[in-house]
């Protein structure tokens, strides 16, 4: 079986409140149905908070070990990022939790100006490819998603085949503003396309500290650009879906884009 079962949360969170988010979390997650790959917004602990150095934890942190155990229980990796320190610098983190207790970790890239992200955060240097029930997946978060040659896909000519560090589902956890709603729906449809992936994007719902409306617009799109689920706008929402990839190497194969296109390197 080739099929992977990926579950979406769209929710509120409290503001700067980690216990109070990872016990939302937690009864979300308790509800779901059984699942390979639970994925969590970005910030899950706090929201979008500047307060790096009073909301920051350790990598050994009550967050940390929380996630280990929803991973444990749930059987399932658990994916979300959130404010830690490390050796005197802060990093919006992505952890990749398996139920095993290992894990992997990406740092956020493009840290958000706008809102001075880049003053209370160190960036990211290096792209994360994680492998999942035959499935090699690329989690990334928020602002990243502006920046398509991030996540470029490869393709081995010689071989006609997607080659290292290639991927066939691309995550974006977010707080993303319902002001700009639009860019966020467009430019996840237009990832898909380009890589020929699966996308999951998923977004937070309520207003922030900062007063910032965020409206979720949670979504999962095929390689073709089809949307198999997209969340109601504004509303608490919790799902199961289930992608295929054979139907991905199938098109891959029928429609290999890949092989025409430019060669770049990241400088």
């Amino acid at each position: 079986m080739n099929d992977l079962r990926i579950s979406l949360i769209q929710t509120d969170l409290h503001w700067e409140k980690p216990q109070d988010n990872r016990r939302r979390f937690e009864e979300k997650i308790e509800q779901l149905q059984a699942s390979d790959l639970i994925v969590l917004p970005e910030m899950f602990t706090t929201g979008f908070s500047m307060a790096s150095s009073q909301l920051s934890e350790q990598m050994d942190g009550g967050s940390i070990a929380w996630m280990k155990g929803m991973a444990s229980s749930s059987g399932a990796v658990i994916c979300g990022s959130l404010i830690i320190e490390e050796n005197g610098s802060f990093y919006n983190r992505l952890i990749w939790m398996r139920p095993d207790g290992t894990f992997a970790q990406y740092d956020k890239r493009h840290l958000f100006r706008m809102a001075e992200e880049d003053q209370h955060f160190s960036p990211g240097q290096e792209i994360l490819i994680v492998e999942l029930k035959g499935w090699k997946i690329c989690p990334l978060i928020c602002y990243d998603l502006r920046f398509p040659v991030w996540s470029r896909n490869t393709y081995d000519t010689d071989r006609k085949t997607y080659a290292r560090p290639a991927y066939d589902l691309l995550l974006y956890l977010a707080n993303w503003p319902a002001p700009r709603a639009a860019a966020w729906s467009k430019l996840l449809f237009a990832r898909a396309i380009e890589n020929q992936v699966y996308v999951a994007g998923v977004n937070r719902i309520g207003t922030d500290g900062n007063d910032v409306a965020y409206s979720g617009g949670s979504t999962l799109i095929d390689a073709k650009g089809e949307p198999i689920w997209e969340a109601s706008v504004g509303a608490e929402e919790a799902i199961t879906l289930e992608i295929d990839k054979d139907s991905l190497d199938a098109f891959r194969k029928k429609f290999p884009l890949g092989m025409d296109a430019d060669d770049f390197t990241l400088g």
